[in-house]
């Protein structure tokens, strides 16, 4: 009786939080003076999923089964298309002592308009479930601790959903069609990303690419992008480089977190994840609503949001995981990112080190393009050989000659690099920045 009065209780909660969810952009019911439409709702979506109520949301709990419930009720309020019941699309899963944990999936569907691609799919998941409750004696006294997973992974379902709205709203520029995923039942082996593509959606061949959200809370560990080396992904964040973003990810080549993104790996789908990285409170009661950067989740929002569509209108990704191992060993140029130890200048393998340690100290403005008031911003490729030298510079994109020769000569000039390795061998590897030439605003009345 005492479980039948919590889930009811914890129900209408989901409710009552879901309902308004529309109307807030029409009302400032949920918002403080302080925070944007899209922080208030992270707000609000982080803490209904990661509430006291939900109790951890352990797989095949009932703050899973809700936290499905308020996915759910979530996309329907943003105009979304849910494929999935009320209560998600459930599974069973066998346990050693004979019993079956039943968790659940929640799919949403965004149509794409495409006539030859709205029939190929993005798929958008976060992870539903976190580590429930756990029990510790204290001073003779047993203590249930609550893994409340603010982090982990609220702040993903709640970017997932935020997208959705954005995804929807603006669906007349997506080519191909979107799924949003709530994966049930991931810290369990992601059995449910593995229900997902292999029993419960058929047309999982049609599927192009996976976006993975997971613990994107916590901006001031980085931001990162996981592609697990995938050329063609990488060139989807390389070319966001070139355009105003409120934030840019760090490429990785080492896998920050396993999630759900596995799965799609190993059905051979090109897949990133989206995570801010490990952080202190991870599985323990202090992962809390407070440890959030709301601000920076939004930032990411619009990042990843541009990916989406970049993604979902774009040419389909190739997956081909063993393509930097095979140019290693034809003596082939190996694009930064994807070294498995990446270049470093002065320790740091930061890009943005090297344009504020050497590129921006040391770079001479030109005093014809400073006479002229001439701006603009150059994109420069080279390559850091074997031993780290510094070579092969080459102007991808220029913006006046005069910049363009300042920018390959500082580059040109560069000190030794630590060069990078893949399989324990040193590599040559080629990096691509782009380079601002900015005048003071009374540089161009001073200098005539």
């Amino acid at each position: 009786m005492r479980n039948l009065v919590i889930r009811l209780q914890c129900l209408a909660l989901v409710l009552l939080a879901a309902m308004p969810l529309q109307a807030q952009y029409r009302r400032d019911v949920l918002k403080s003076l302080e925070d944007s439409e899209t922080v208030a709702s992270f707000k609000q979506h982080v803490g209904v999923i990661a509430s006291t109520m939900m109790g951890g949301r352990a797989a095949g709990s009932e703050g899973e089964l809700l936290t499905a419930e308020y996915v759910t009720e979530t996309l329907k309020a943003y105009g979304v298309d849910v494929l999935s019941g009320r209560s998600g699309d459930p599974f069973g899963i066998k346990q050693e002592n004979g019993d079956t944990l039943c968790s659940c999936n929640v799919c949403g569907f965004i149509q794409g308009n495409d006539k030859e691609l709205r029939n190929r799919y993005i798929v958008i998941g976060a992870r539903m479930d976190n580590g429930g409750t756990n029990s510790l004696m204290v001073d003779g006294q047993k203590v249930d601790r609550i893994c409340y997973g603010a982090n982990g992974n609220a702040s993903g379902l709640a970017m997932m959903l935020e997208l959705g709205r954005l995804l929807q709203t603006n669906r007349f520029m997506l080519r191909r069609s979107v799924l949003l995923i709530g994966f049930g039942a991931s810290k369990e082996g992601f059995v449910g990303s593995w229900y997902f593509l292999n029993r419960s959606f058929s047309d999982a061949a049609n599927i192009d690419a996976m976006i993975d959200l997971d613990m994107v809370g916590t901006a001031n560990n980085g931001f990162y992008a996981y592609t697990s080396s995938n050329a063609d992904l990488n060139a989807v964040v390389r070319s966001l480089e070139g355009e105003l973003q409120p934030i840019r990810p760090t490429l990785t080549s080492s896998e920050p977190y396993p999630s759900d993104h596995r799965a799609f790996y190993d059905k051979g789908i090109p897949s990133v994840l989206f995570t801010t990285g490990q952080y202190p409170q991870h599985d323990t009661d202090k992962d809390v609503s407070d440890i959030l950067d709301y601000k920076s989740m939004e930032k990411e929002l619009e990042y990843v949001y541009n990916f989406s569509l970049a993604l979902a209108g774009g040419p389909k990704p190739i997956f081909n995981p063993s393509e930097t191992v095979r140019s290693m060993k034809n003596g082939g140029v190996i694009p930064y990112y994807d070294c498995e130890v990446m270049p470093s200048f002065y320790g740091s393998t930061d890009p943005r080190f090297f344009l504020q340690k050497w590129v921006y100290t040391y770079m001479k403005y030109p005093k014809e393009a400073v006479r002229q008031g001439i701006q603009g911003r150059v994109l420069v490729e080279f390559v850091i050989d074997e031993n780290g030298k510094v070579g092969d510079v080459t102007i991808v994109k220029g913006a006046d000659p005069l910049l363009d020769y300042e920018a390959e000569r500082i580059i040109s000039a560069s000190p030794s690099w630590k060069p990078g390795r893949v399989d324990g061998r040193k590599v040559k590897a080629s990096m691509s920045l782009y380079i601002d030439f900015r005048l003071e605003k009374n540089n161009s009345k001073k200098k005539r």
